[in-house]
């Protein structure tokens, strides 16, 4: 399993980075397949909570699972506990919807790369994290470029809800249409499929 540990702001000591590879290691008894998991963090200064820590961890494994958390601690050693926590629990509920299937319904592979991987989710959730206020003059700050993956709607569902996001593009593999799955309010979901001409 690849770690990779980068900080925005501020120097990780050894020994928290000692705590960061003990506490993320142990997932790897709950999930087999780890490629690898991506740690960000950030010291950030608030009026009202005073110093805080954010820590988002995206881990990437085996048949295209990607899992993500966020969690934000006056302590580091807090916040990083915390996202340990919230990625044990999305591995069981992870397992618990998609092992249980028999093998004729599991799929292969997908054959993206981790790096493809981590680029689709992090495009995904930049696209979901709107400003709180919208900008008279917006620009478009960044584009991400992605190869989509055939899969059925069901597994659409799920990939959205692992990563948390409100919408989930991918390519259906009934119709190997391009379509956009989107969380509704009522708690349904939605499926758009663009048609062109």
């Amino acid at each position: 399993m690849e770690l990779t540990i980068k900080s925005r702001n501020g120097k990780i000591s050894d020994r928290q980075r000692a705590h960061i590879e003990e506490k993320l290691a142990k997932l790897g008894r709950y999930l087999n397949g780890i490629t690898s998991i991506a740690v960000e963090i950030q010291h950030e200064q608030q009026r009202n909570a005073g110093e805080v820590y954010r820590v988002q961890t995206t881990l990437v494994a085996e048949h295209g699972v990607i899992l993500r958390a966020e969690e934000r601690a006056s302590d580091l050693y807090a916040a990083i506990d915390e996202v340990q926590e919230v990625l044990q629990r999305q591995i069981s509920r992870y397992k618990e919807k998609y092992w249980r299937r028999s093998r004729e319904l599991r799929r292969a592979p997908n054959g993206l790369t981790p790096a493809e991987e981590v680029a689709i989710a992090e495009a995904e959730a930049e696209a979901v994290a709107a400003p709180s206020e919208p900008e008279p003059e917006g620009k478009v700050i960044r584009t991400k470029t992605f190869r989509l993956r055939p899969m059925f709607v069901d597994d659409a569902i799920e990939q959205m809800e692992l990563l948390g996001h409100n919408f989930f593009i991918f390519q259906n593999a009934e119709t190997m249409q391009i379509s956009v799955l989107y969380r509704r309010r009522d708690g349904n979901y939605g499926v758009i499929v663009p048609e062109v001409g």
